[in-house]
């Protein structure tokens, strides 16, 4: 799971997107725009996808895929950010960021509103892949019909769980987001179980561990 690919030099774009222009758009808190001053140290569009760059044709869903590169202060970013961008910017965006030598891809899955297709419906999970090197080497673009197959194809390599045979992507998304719902809930249950002291209760805790070892591992499966 690298989805680093070597985009086309026709979509190069290059071009650096002020923080304030974010700010006037979406409006986010003093503690947000610290956030971005203390962890974010500038934001690149690297590359616009387009008819026009990729010799792929438009969608209702998807008309342009944006590359932004954003070079990072610190290793970890709040993902508040990176909403705020997504909310100010009316395109999917594949955001690579870059801290220390190292790259890792991280994005959301964007897509029109149903009741007004002018306004944008922003996920909730953000998946992202390991650090990796950043002389890393780049994959070949996905063969596409269009630019909404090609966005599908790029996100789903973000995933960090295979897609199963003929599942759409928003059953992909889904199910991933069940996975991590669960794994969290894990998580806070086995904390609890740890400064339990009545024995009877850490069996009863340790049952409901392995309910949703069971429940995770079933969702992460092959379809049957």
């Amino acid at each position: 799971m690298r989805a680093l690919f070597d985009y086309p030099k026709a979509a190069k774009f290059g071009r650096i997107v002020a923080k304030n222009k974010i700010y006037d758009r979406v409006k986010p808190g003093r503690k947000i725009q610290d956030a971005f001053v203390s962890q974010i140290s500038k934001i690149v569009w690297q590359y616009k996808l387009a008819p026009k760059t990729t010799n792929l044709p438009e969608t209702a869903k998807v008309k342009e895929i944006e590359i932004f590169e954003i070079p990072l202060k610190t290793p970890d970013i709040d993902t508040n950010l990176l909403r705020c961008i997504d909310k100010a910017i009316a395109h999917p965006i594949i955001f690579h960021l870059t801290h220390a030598d190292k790259i890792k891809v991280i994005a959301t899955h964007k897509r029109p509103s149903e009741g007004d297709a002018s306004k944008w419906v922003v996920g909730d999970e953000y998946f992202e892949t390991d650090w990796l090197p950043a002389d890393t080497e780049r994959q070949k673009l996905p063969v596409a019909l269009d630019l909404s197959g090609l966005y599908e194809q790029i996100f789903r390599q973000i995933i960090p769980l295979p897609a199963q045979e003929n599942e759409s992507l928003e059953d992909h998304i889904e199910r991933m987001a069940q996975v991590i719902a669960k794994d969290k809930a894990h998580k806070k249950l086995e904390a609890r179980m740890n400064k339990e002291k009545q024995f009877n209760r850490k069996v009863e805790m340790n049952a409901e561990l392995r309910d949703l070892d069971h429940e995770i591992e079933q969702l992460k499966g092959a379809q049957t």
